[in-house]
């Protein structure tokens, strides 16, 4: 077997999945950036449910749990963009306006609202977490059903149908 698996096309996909769907990920030893679902490769993810807890401090990052009624998905969304030495290299202009991004994503995340999280799936003393790059406040009361059966049919669908050989 190769190192790169022979990367799957949702490798770079927000790939929708359930909370417990998420949760039972595995991280790839060689790869500790991909996850595998059943033999596929990922990368990336999008969850939706209910905000229910919030845990900020700002100017370094927000945390959030979001409860999908199948588990609970731990969320970062880093606030420390204009003191990190990661972005120190990146053009000021663009760091200031992905701060200011995070910041407005920060500011729309509340206790008791339904968000869409969309981020890299990485994994924190051992519990698989999204670190968020986007969150989408949705007001639409059919929203977590919409995602459901979203998740349910692209599970069907996609995920669980292996690449040909």
């Amino acid at each position: 077997m190769d190192h790169h698996h022979h990367r799957h096309p949702l490798h770079n996909t927000h790939v929708k999945l359930l909370a417990f769907d998420l949760l039972s990920l595995t991280q790839i030893p060689s790869d500790p950036i991909s996850f595998s679902r059943h033999g596929t490769l990922l990368s990336r993810a999008e969850t939706l449910g209910l905000v229910t807890s919030l845990d900020l401090k700002p100017g370094k990052f927000l945390k959030f749990v979001v409860d999908d009624g199948t588990g609970c998905v731990d969320c970062v969304l880093w606030l420390n963009h204009l003191t990190s030495p990661y972005f120190a290299r990146r053009s000021p202009s663009d760091v200031r306006q992905i701060a200011a991004s995070a910041n407005h994503f920060a500011s729309e995340v509340k206790l008791g609202a339904v968000a869409r999280v969309r981020g890299r799936i990485t994994k924190y003393r051992g519990v698989v977490q999204i670190t968020v790059s986007d969150v989408v406040v949705e007001r639409d009361p059919n929203a977590e059903i919409l995602h459901w059966l979203d998740c349910v049919r692209l599970a069907r669908k996609c995920y669980d149908v292996l690449p040909p050989k």
